[in-house]
């Protein structure tokens, strides 16, 4: 099996169980939320480890400019199913607005956005 089907068949098993466990039982998915968000650096580390992994992966398959084409796909889709909450969504975003701290807690994923949109810059412009 190639890599990126892999990556498609981790992605559709872990929302179907995630679909399914919220239909049928939301507080123990609530529950698991709950557990995992309260560690948030460790969250942090085995996401940006993950993250990097799949994105090497990635790379020998397709460019940054497929990916980032995903991407937006992906952000429309969240869009789409958030949208639902906007008023609990501004609220959330007026809190990070007020927060002192939020460069200095949000600093290395600015950095690898950035990095990520000028690698497709690049690759877009040349």
């Amino acid at each position: 099996m190639e890599t990126l089907t892999i990556f498609a068949l981790i992605v559709s098993l872990l929302i179907l169980i995630k679909i399914i466990v919220i239909l049928i039982k939301p507080k123990a998915w609530y529950n698991l939320a709950k557990t995992i968000w309260s560690a948030p650096t460790l969250v942090m580390i085995v996401c940006l480890v993950l993250s990097a992994i799949v994105l090497f992966y990635l790379i020998q398959t397709v460019t940054i400019i497929e990916i980032m084409a995903v991407m937006l796909f992906l952000a429309l889709l969240s869009g789409m199913t958030m949208a639902v909450y906007s008023r609990e969504i501004l609220d959330f975003a007026g809190k990070l607005l007020k927060d002192r701290k939020f460069m200095k807690k949000a600093w290395l994923a600015i950095i690898i956005w950035l990095v990520l949109i000028l690698w497709a810059l690049k690759e877009i412009l040349m």
